[in-house]
């Protein structure tokens, strides 16, 4: 049966970021649809880091009043509301009301915070409820916040969400209809492929997608097999986990690392067992937050700009195997859990690398290096995978370490990945939306030198 607990461990998962990351991909259908066009973005970037409220009042609760707070009852509160604001989305997301003289989708950004809040604030709660079940059952739950990118993009590649066609078209030269009072040209205008459903049928899935989530955290908690898999037991809050900090992996034996002290050693710092000295736990905290910055808002703000010069198909597959590279990551670190340090350190390079030539694709856009070669594209859609390889693997990592140090460490990991996640949208929200640093062009009628 612990199959079964596999499979609900992911699908609880699938529910931490799906809506956020279902609200992403449909972007190309509501904005020609809404008032505030292309702006929505940064008004969305602006509403989710607003959402941190929640995570900050769940980790200030946890270390001022440990065990006030009932973990299970939150969860079911914010997959209740995300489960209802993504199903209200789906009547409400093009109705406007008039703000000072000026037509407003409140709606649409209402619905969307309270959205943003469930997400963020899973951080911090979905992790530490992972401490009720054996170790393995963390890389699951890390396979289904893969899954929560991966299913909302292969919705919209379905829906056909911004497919473009480049149709020729003949003007006059003189702007007049009637190509006989003067020359004519011929042009390329881009033309988007008409949606095979509708934005309202993609918030129904979400909101189905939300539902069973919902279904699968129920029989975590109620299902008799399941309970066959915690490590001492059911237990009633998250509270009373705080009494398992330091358990080791009961299926396997750390690797050896220079840098991971041996178990018998005597403590050398008060964070979770003790097992690290603070320096290293900061060196831990540095990299998630990092890793969580540039997979969740750097590099994602500016993939349209990388890929899209080379191509819709070269945008599209990248998006699509970046989203599938995520779970593929945590399903490695099923059967090789490494908890180096120095493996950690050497892969975040490499994925720091590789986010840095994506970067410097997108700064050179519409005209980056190989433009118009087939290789371009296809090293554009290599690296995004490489990318979200390296950094998600880095990421079940840190996870599965933090995990041997308790219920508090992983609620500081949640509170961690939603700084890092702050700090990247500040850094990016100016360069793209305020100075316009990165530009798009054309798609049919951009020459490059």
């Amino acid at each position: 049966m612990s199959l079964l607990t596999h499979l609900l461990a992911c699908l609880f998962g699938m529910g931490s970021w799906v809506s956020i990351n279902g609200l992403w991909v449909e972007l190309p259908m509501i904005v020609p649809q809404i008032p505030e066009g292309w702006y929505l973005p940064s008004y969305l970037s602006v509403l989710i880091q607003m959402a941190n409220v929640g995570p900050l009042f769940v980790a200030l609760m946890h270390r001022f009043r440990p065990g006030a707070l009932n973990e299970t009852a939150v969860i079911y509160v914010i997959i209740g509301l995300g489960t209802a604001a993504s199903f209200l989305l789906s009547f409400f997301w093009r109705e406007t009301v008039v703000v000072a003289g000026v037509p407003r989708s409140v709606a649409l950004l209402v619905l969307t915070f309270f959205l943003a809040a469930v997400d963020c604030t899973s951080s911090v709660t979905f992790l530490p409820f992972m401490m009720r079940l054996k170790p393995q059952f963390l890389t699951t739950y890390y396979i289904g916040e893969g899954v929560s990118g991966l299913l909302p993009a292969l919705v919209a590649l379905i829906q056909g969400v911004g497919v473009v066609h480049c149709i020729n078209t003949t003007r006059a030269l003189n702007h007049t209809l009637d190509s006989s009072s003067g020359p004519v040209t011929s042009d390329l205008q881009a033309q988007y492929q008409p949606a095979n459903f509708s934005v309202e049928v993609f918030f129904y899935v979400l909101s189905a997608m939300m539902l069973v989530s919902l279904a699968a955290f129920l029989l975590l908690n109620y299902h008799p097999a399941v309970a066959r898999e915690h490590p001492g037991g059911r237990h009633k809050n998250g509270s009373e986990e705080e009494a398992q900090k330091g358990r080791n992996w009961a299926e396997q034996k750390p690797m050896m690392d220079p840098y991971r002290p041996e178990a018998n050693q005597k403590r050398r710092s008060s964070f979770g067992s003790g097992t690290y000295s603070w320096t290293q736990v900061l060196y831990i905290f540095a990299i998630l937050a990092w890793a969580n910055a540039l997979t969740n808002v750097v590099l994602p703000s500016v993939q349209s700009y990388s890929c899209m010069p080379y191509g819709n198909n070269a945008y599209h597959l990248s998006a699509t195997m970046a989203a599938v590279s995520n779970p593929l990551a945590c399903f490695i670190a099923v059967f090789l859990p490494i908890r180096s340090l120095l493996l950690m350190g050497a892969l975040t390079v490499v994925g720091s690398g590789v986010g840095a030539f994506i970067m410097g694709m997108a700064a050179l856009s519409p005209c980056p290096l190989l433009v118009d070669h087939t290789s371009g594209g296809v090293i554009m859609v290599l690296a995004w995978v490489a990318f979200v390889l390296t950094l998600s693997y880095v990421k079940v990592i840190i996870g599965v370490i933090l995990r041997d140090e308790g219920h508090g460490a992983l609620v500081w990991c949640g509170a961690v990945v939603q700084l890092g996640s702050l700090l990247g949208a500040v850094t990016m929200f100016p360069l793209v939306s305020v100075f316009s640093f990165f530009s798009s062009g054309d798609p049919c009628n951009t020459k490059c030198p």
